[in-house]
């Protein structure tokens, strides 16, 4: 089971618990392959990644895409993500980056809990579909935004718009569908500049031809709600995610108590300290 990570070096715990639940949560971990693409990593940060290995029996592929003229070069030219940075354009490149061998790979969000068999969802019949995703919840507000008026050139209300970060991908149609090539031509033409990102871009490439999947398998905005819902997928894509320290903030968040202890309290505690660094230093003037 093929299952591919895009972060940078501000993500490599969050990683890391998302792999960490995907194997906890299956008996088929001699299975799975992780396509880790990353920004360059510390030895220390790949050193945490690599502890899987001693706990599961899974195999790690590492992909350093600042070593990649493509990437390079699309996260230089593509509207800036101030969010989450330009890492999110990686997984348009996965047909690229993965060997001939990968007929089909399940791409996840580093801001996700896996708490089902990862082989259910990786099993599923995709037909004539060259990908399987989840409806997103808020998908009308992202591309009409004001007043659900913006970019009705470009996207219905009333189509199913999905949620880009568990995508499950037939490697060989996303090839067919070129969608660096679409991109490329979205960026000449002025529409990348309008849309939100990649995700905007993924449901223009497959509009009206992927399946759709339960909202479990891609709980967006994962709040203490869900639990009584048996949601397979967490997505933590609200402000409060789920390696905040503030009791305030993790009451709102689903499964709180148990991402900390699939992380682990380790490297949970190290990856606050990180973070609280990160802000003092952008506080100071320190760092961007």
């Amino acid at each position: 089971m093929h299952i591919a990570l895009t972060f940078d070096a501000n993500f490599w715990a969050p990683a890391y618990a998302t792999m960490r639940s995907v194997c906890l949560f299956t008996k088929r971990r001699e299975e799975l392959v992780f396509h880790l693409c990353h920004r360059t990593l510390s030895d220390q940060h790949r050193s945490d990644l690599t502890a899987i290995t001693r706990e599961f029996p899974v195999t790690l592929k590492w992909y350093d895409l600042d070593q990649s003229d493509m990437f390079r070069d699309l996260a230089a030219r593509m509207p800036e993500n101030k969010r989450l940075s330009n890492i999110v354009y990686a997984r348009l490149m996965i047909d690229r980056l993965v060997g001939s061998e990968v007929e089909r790979i399940l791409y996840l969000d580093c801001d996700m809990l896996v708490r089902d068999d990862i082989g259910q969802l990786y099993d599923i019949d995709l037909g004539e579909h060259a990908i399987a995703a989840v409806r997103d919840t808020v998908g009308a507000f992202i591309t009409g935004r004001r007043d659900l008026k913006s970019n009705r050139d470009l996207f219905d209300p009333a189509e199913y718009y999905f949620n880009a970060g568990m995508v499950l991908i037939d490697v060989a149609k996303w090839r067919a569908a070129d969608v660096i090539g679409r991109m490329e031509e979205a960026y000449a033409s002025g529409v990348m500049q309008r849309i939100y990102y990649d995700q905007d871009l993924l449901n223009l490439v497959f509009m009206g031809r992927w399946l759709k999947l339960p909202w479990r398998w891609n709980t967006i905005d994962a709040r203490h709600a869900h639990e009584g819902l048996d949601p397979a997928i967490l997505h933590y894509t609200g402000h409060n995610k789920p390696w905040g320290i503030f009791s305030g903030m993790l009451q709102t968040v689903a499964y709180a108590q148990l991402y900390r202890h699939v992380m682990t309290n380790e490297l949970f505690y190290r990856f606050a300290r990180h973070r609280w660094k990160r802000w003092w230093l952008k506080r100071l003037g320190l760092r961007r």
